[in-house]
Formats: C-alpha cells, sequence, structure tokens
C-alpha cells in the first residue's frame, strides 16, 4: 500500500477513535500533512473500501475503519510510539516495588498496575512454573490424621494441598518420607512430576509406598496445579464503567475467562488484536483486545490482553502494554532469590 493511502487510513482511523463519527474527503485534507485535491482522496478512500479497510456505516460520504484497516492501523503502531520518562519512571517505581517477589506475585501485580495505568481490563496467562524445579517438599501434621503436603519451587512459589490419611504416621514414617522427597524429588522440573514418574520413584519406599501413596498422588496433583495455565482477569470495573459496552455481554466474558487461554496462547511475539465478536471466545460489542507476551529465560511465559472499547487510544495502550511486557520478562528472567527459610513455616502458620 503507497504511503499516501497509508496515512488516510491513519487520519480515518485517528478521528473515529476521536469522534466515533464518519470522515469525509474535504477533512481529511485539511489534516493531511501533504497537498492533494479532494477528489484524489476520494479515490485512495474509495480503493481502501475495495481492499475492506474502509466501509460507509450509512449514506454519508464518509468512510469508517473496519476491522481490517483498525488491525493494520494497530500493526502499524508497534515500536513507533514511546511513553515519556516520567511514565517510564513512575511503572519503575512499581516494578522495583516487588522486586524480590516470586513469578506469579509479579505478573498478578503487573497486572493490576496495567489496568490502572490504561483504565482497561487486564487478562493475563501464567506459564513461568514450566520453568521452575522443585526445591523442598514437607509434610506438616495439623491435626487427627490430617496433613499438609507443602511444595516449594525454584521460583520461590509455594503451594499446599490437604491430604487426610486413614491412620495418624509416626516419626519413623514422617523421616521416610522426608527423605524421599529430598532424594527424589528435589531439583526435578515440574514438567516431569507425572503420575507416570511418580509411579515409577514410588519404588524408592520399599515397605512404606501402600501407607504413604496419598502423599505421592498429592504431589502430581501439586505439580498439576502449579503447571495449569492460570487466567486473571483484573479491573473489570473499567470494563463495566465503559457507556459504549454492554454490560450482559461483559458478564458473560468474565464468566467464561479461561476461554481467553486459547487466543492468548496463539500470541507469541509482537501484537496480537482481537475485536467484539469477531470470535466465541470474545462476545463483547464494539471492544477490542490487543495481547503482548513476556518472555522467561528467552521462552514465553505468559501474555497480557488489555480489553477495552472499539475506540481505545491505541497510540497509548500499545506502548503501554510494550513496556510492561518487557519488564516483566526481565524480572522472571533475573535469578530469582532462594526461598526463605522460615517458608514453610510462615506457610504453615497461614493453614492454622
Amino acid at each position: 500500500m503507497e504511503s499516501r493511502a497509508l496515512k488516510i487510513l491513519d487520519i480515518i482511523v485517528d478521528e473515529f477513535i476521536r469522534t466515533g463519527e464518519p470522515i469525509g474527503s474535504k477533512a481529511i485534507q485539511q489534516l493531511l500533512d501533504i497537498q492533494v485535491s479532494s477528489a484524489t482522496i476520494r479515490n485512495e478512500m474509495a480503493s481502501l473500501e475495495q481492499q475492506g479497510y474502509l466501509e460507509h456505516p450509512h449514506t454519508s460520504a464518509g468512510r469508517v475503519p473496519t476491522y481490517k484497516g483498525l488491525r493494520l492501523y494497530i500493526e502499524r503502531l508497534s515500536g513507533a510510539y514511546e511513553l515519556s520518562d516520567e511514565e517510564k519512571t513512575a511503572i519503575d517505581g512499581i516494578f522495583d516495588s516487588y522486586s524480590n517477589e516470586t513469578d506469579d506475585v509479579i505478573i498478578e501485580n503487573a497486572s493490576k498496575a496495567l489496568a490502572e495505568f490504561t483504565k482497561c481490563a487486564i487478562v493475563s496467562t501464567n506459564e513461568a512454573n514450566k520453568f521452575s524445579v522443585i526445591t523442598k517438599v514437607e509434610v506438616i501434621p495439623t491435626g487427627h490424621r490430617m496433613y499438609v503436603l507443602l511444595m516449594i519451587t525454584s521460583a520461590g512459589n509455594i503451594k499446599n494441598r490437604v491430604c487426610r490419611l486413614s491412620f495418624d504416621l509416626t516419626d519413623e514414617q514422617m523421616q521416610v518420607f522426608q527423605k524421599f522427597a529430598e532424594d527424589n524429588l528435589k531439583g526435578v522440573n515440574l514438567e516431569n512430576v507425572s503420575e507416570e514418574f511418580i509411579k515409577g520413584i514410588s519404588a524408592a519406599l520399599g515397605s512404606y509406598v501402600m501407607s504413604l501413596s496419598p502423599l505421592l498422588k498429592g504431589i502430581a496433583d501439586l505439580s498439576a496445579e502449579m503447571l495449569n495455565e492460570k487466567v486473571k482477569i483484573e479491573g473489570e470495573e473499567n470494563l463495566i464503567a465503559c457507556p459504549e459496552l454492554k454490560g450482559t455481554e461483559i458478564a458473560a466474558v468474565l464468566r467464561r475467562r479461561n476461554d481467553f487461554a486459547q487466543f492468548l496462547d496463539n500470541t507469541f511475539s509482537g501484537l496480537s488484536v482481537m475485536f467484539g465478536k469477531e470470535d466465541d471466545t470474545f462476545v463483547i460489542s464494539n471492544s477490542s483486545m490487543i495481547t503482548g507476551s513476556f518472555l522467561k529465560g528467552g521462552e514465553k511465559a505468559g501474555s497480557f490482553g488489555v480489553i477495552g472499547p472499539l475506540r481505545v487510544d491505541y497510540k497509548k495502550i500499545i506502548p503501554y502494554i510494550e513496556y510492561f511486557s518487557s519488564k516483566v520478562s526481565d524480572m522472571l528472567t533475573a535469578e530469582q532469590p532462594a526461598a526463605e527459610p522460615l517458608a514453610i513455616e510462615k506457610e504453615a502458620k497461614k493453614l492454622e
């Protein structure tokens, strides 16, 4: 596409975002930074319409962008605009405040901050745990035949699972299990802890395998829980407060939040965009969702999706997505602090 046609498309999209109204050739002529006649502009608009980038909303001579036109506009904005130094400093300060947190906390807090800065809703997925290895497994008695199984990963994340046994464990059984966990689970990647893996190492428990089998199942369940892709939404109130969006459609999407996972899975690099009612996953009229991925050690660790009205300020939103994704990638890739020596004790107290 020639640069003149792209400039005309940019002006039409900018004015649509600003006013929501179609724009005609005379108005475009006043906004163009090159001298061309109204007739030439009308010819370019007709060509853009034939290619599917513009449409007539009604009998007006003006045009508005189609989804295809908006998508081209958005793709060309990537990297074209930057946040101000003041905005970057404010965001950097937020990230500095949780520089020693776990991957889960970093991603969750970044989503909340991104929602605040963009005044949109943020859907995020977290795959960072697939890079983690088990650093410690502990069993804590909490009552009659009740035990809490705690697992800590190299990213500092802690998960727990309550296990109900048919008997109370003896001190000897507790010691056997702790040694088993130290010898067979420490340093194992979470992705490798399948039921088949647990079955294969269970022989190391010898005669205790039957009595301790609920704890073995708990380990497999905890690992699967950590690996399951998490979909979270922050800033829902920003969607609800937007007069251009239908509350019933917003509510339906929020109830099906896990459906976003498949779309965000397809965001590997750069930016992707989806518009309302283009897909059964994302049925909110007059809305858009722009996504960007963040990395850990050069591999995808999750994605952010910014959900807002169709006429959102893309020139502002896209730099926010790019900057937040870059900051999260840097923090996830940086070496994580080891889990605190008292982490298990603290977690146990929470469960009391």
